[in-house]
């Protein structure tokens, strides 16, 4: 599903699903590969993911990946809370 407020940069849309992806592939929260990059680890950015921005999140049942979420379009731990507030909001 992909959905956008009015008046949200079409880039954002793009952005956010990239995030979910990653955060799919990489079975875990894209804020660890922001952090990776963040302290350093540049080689990090060669990696198979999509983007290594915070605001992709994994949506887990009974410790399971059955999804994720991704948020673009404010301040990255401002797209986290909204992604957390979305997982929990449908298990």
């Amino acid at each position: 599903m992909l959905g956008h407020l009015d008046g949200c940069a079409p880039i954002s849309a793009y952005i956010a699903t990239e995030k979910a992806r990653s955060s799919a592939l990489g079975r875990r929260e894209t804020k660890g590969d922001e952090d990776m990059v963040n302290g350093g680890r540049s080689a990090f950015l060669s990696a198979p993911m999509l983007t290594s921005l915070e605001g992709g999140v994994l949506v887990l049942i009974d410790g399971q990946v059955v999804g994720a979420i991704g948020v673009s379009g404010v301040k990255a731990d401002q797209d986290a809370k909204v992604a957390h507030a979305a997982g929990s909001a449908l298990v």
